[in-house]
């Protein structure tokens, strides 16, 4: 019993035989795969390996065709909308390559979105904590169409950080960033790992973003077909060569 319970604990994301469907394409094809807690993973594959409907199943942002999905020990696989809506809110923090800001709103009310539309009021000193981390003090009166793309990247993961999720999903988020903005990105999700012990899952195409995760995991046709532990930028070129 101790040994179960040690072994849920350690797991953050857990996927067990996992399809998708979509149509007669076969996306994912059971894939099983644990992300451990306080862990940093980066997902990588050519076109059309499946490294985005990975992601959208694993954060139940999709519902799988077939298997099993627990974030925290929760099988999510059986919870309505509502409730994965929820899970997702609280428990879960997403960044993506296309920002997702909206408009009409400034950077501060941006970032306390998740929190709000759960109807909880912004801890002053962690929004102060988180804007400090991503460098916008001086902007949180700004709009979107205001800010840099690495500004605005900045304000996305700030909004992915402020409700404290167990796991940050990151699609892309560098794909539309200058080199030295893509590394500032990178040292923030890694700090979320080092510092206060969050799980992190990258998709990412670029063999020197992946060398910030723990250990890289390669899709191809739907299956993970290998891991590489301790990353470097050559060894990540040359597997990624012979998918």
């Amino acid at each position: 019993m101790t040994t179960m319970t040690a072994e849920a604990t350690a797991e953050a994301v857990g996927l067990d035989a996992v399809t998708k469907t979509y149509g007669a394409v076969r996306a994912l094809d059971g894939v099983t795969w644990t992300f451990r807690r306080g862990g940093f993973t980066a997902v990588m594959g050519p076109s059309g390996s499946g490294k985005s409907t990975f992601l959208h199943c694993a954060s139940g942002l999709d519902r799988t065709s077939g298997g099993t999905v627990r974030i925290g020990g929760v099988d999510i696989g059986g919870l309505s909308e509502a409730k994965r809506t929820r899970l997702r809110r609280e428990r879960i923090g997403f960044v993506f390559q296309a920002f997702n800001l909206i408009p009409s709103m400034d950077v501060e009310q941006n970032i306390t979105l998740p929190l709000r539309l759960g109807g909880a009021e912004p801890d002053p000193a962690r929004l102060e904590e988180i804007v400090r981390r991503v460098g916008l003090a001086d902007r949180l009166r700004h709009r979107p169409s205001e800010l840099s793309g690495g500004q605005q990247q900045r304000a996305a993961l700030a909004r992915a950080l402020i409700t404290r999720p167990e796991v940050v999903f990151a699609d892309e988020p560098t794909g539309a960033l200058d080199p030295r903005t893509a590394r500032d990105v990178l040292r923030m999700l890694r700090e979320a790992v080092d510092l206060t012990g969050q799980t992190v899952v990258l998709v990412t195409h670029d063999p020197m973003a992946a060398v910030w995760a723990d250990s890289v995991l390669f899709l191809s046709r739907g299956r993970i077909v290998d891991e590489l532990a301790s990353p470097t930028a050559s060894a990540v070129l040359s597997r990624w060569e012979t998918l």
